[in-house]
């Protein structure tokens, strides 16, 4: 099987590799000579540390390597099985080259999408043979993240479907199937995880570093939640959430953040930029936090329950399996557990005490609690037993 993969930056080369390491032939394609080359650079240099660390051979590095051609264009896309395209969140842009790619692949080659966020319905519907279009959405870094979204649009075949699942799966990947709503799984239910952080940090209930530290060592998080915003990088974080906003309708419970609007303004996007909540510049020192577990386990229950909270409204509207969701957000951002295996353990009845404590608090929408929960508690049903 001949792979395509349009874009070449960190996704799109990490796509690249995967496929590369099972075995297939591998196009990457992109128009910008000078990200291509820094692409084939920083590859070789991953495939190189990993034979240094013992993980593969030399002679398997080679054969990876040698499996992968670097191209400008996709003009040489014609006999390529599945073209994977992980270029800019811009729908105009994507429909574009899925339009130009319709006149060089052959009408059985499946075209995939690696968007986050962005309607696949949409992508599809700018191509002749729509049923063929589907997302696969990777996490970043592809070739260590295990889980891999599937997205079928409603135009998607239930043979392209069932074809796509078994190539990732055969790549040694987690899949799950997602229907095609803004987010998907992991960006829709993981949102409050930086909303919420944000909305605490800007009523002043307490620091950047004391959220962090409440999240990662009180619930159990690899990650406080200003950490990973800085190493995704503002800039991504607030577009996705942006889109995810006015995808929803302007539903305030994915309405953005001032205050990462700002530092996205300011160009503080992070790691990449050397600051952004934190200030990364060599000899400064991170901000200590203030450990009062109390105050700290107020922060981290805040969270967690709007977490639970969007994880419920999900299989409500059946946007995935009750184990697809769980799978996702355990495989896809590495949370401690899954968040509905997680609110049978805090209790259903619990879980909409706390929410709806928060709704009487602020008399917001974006602290309604899901009816399937409120549905659950009535019943005292659990989502596992």
């Amino acid at each position: 099987m001949k792979v395509g993969v349009i874009g070449s930056g960190s996704m799109g080369s990490g796509i690249a590799q995967v496929a590369a390491t099972a075995g297939h032939e591998v196009y990457l394609c992109d128009s910008n000579p000078e990200a291509l080359k820094k692409a084939k650079d920083k590859l070789l240099k991953i495939l190189n540390r990993l034979v240094e660390k013992g993980r593969i051979d030399d002679p398997t590095a080679k054969a990876i390597f040698g499996r992968i051609y670097f191209m400008p264009d996709f003009k040489n896309f014609g006999d390529t099985d599945l073209v994977i395209e992980a270029i800019i969140e811009n729908l105009e842009i994507k429909q574009s080259v899925f339009k130009s790619l319709e006149e060089i692949v052959s009408p059985n080659c499946i075209l995939a999408s690696n968007t986050s966020s962005l309607s696949i319905a949409s992508i599809a519907g700018a191509c002749k043979y729509a049923e063929r279009v589907i997302g696969i959405h990777f996490f970043n870094p592809a070739p260590l993240m295990k889980l891999v979204e599937i997205i079928p649009a409603i135009q998607t075949s239930p043979k392209v479907l069932k074809e796509s699942r078994a190539i990732i799966d055969a790549w040694g990947k987690l899949t799950v199937q997602a229907i095609d709503t803004p987010g998907f799984i992991v960006n829709r239910v993981a949102r409050p995880f930086y909303g919420e952080a944000l909305r605490i940090l800007e009523e002043g209930v307490a620091d950047v570093a004391t959220i962090d530290w409440a999240m990662t060592e009180l619930a159990g998080f690899r990650m406080g939640p200003f950490t990973l915003m800085d190493y995704i990088g503002n800039d991504v974080n607030y577009i996705v959430t942006e889109t995810v906003f006015k995808s929803f309708y302007y539903d305030p419970r994915y309405k953005p953040s001032f205050t990462q609007q700002r530092l996205s303004q300011a160009g503080y996007h992070g790691r990449k930029t050397g600051r952004g909540y934190y200030d990364y510049t060599e000899g400064v020192e991170k901000p200590n936090p203030n450990k009062d577990k109390e105050k700290g386990q107020v922060i981290a229950d805040r969270i967690v329950i709007m977490l639970i909270n969007e994880a419920a409204d999900a299989l409500f509207l059946n946007v995935a399996s009750k184990e697809d969701i769980d799978l996702a957000m355990t495989k896809g951002v590495n949370y401690p557990k899954g968040l509905l295996k997680w609110a049978d353990e805090k209790g259903i009845i619990q879980c909409v005490s706390e929410l709806d404590e928060l709704y009487d608090l602020y008399r917001e929408d974006r602290y309604r609690c899901s009816p399937l929960l409120r549905r659950m508690a009535k019943e005292n049903q659990t989502f596992f037993g």
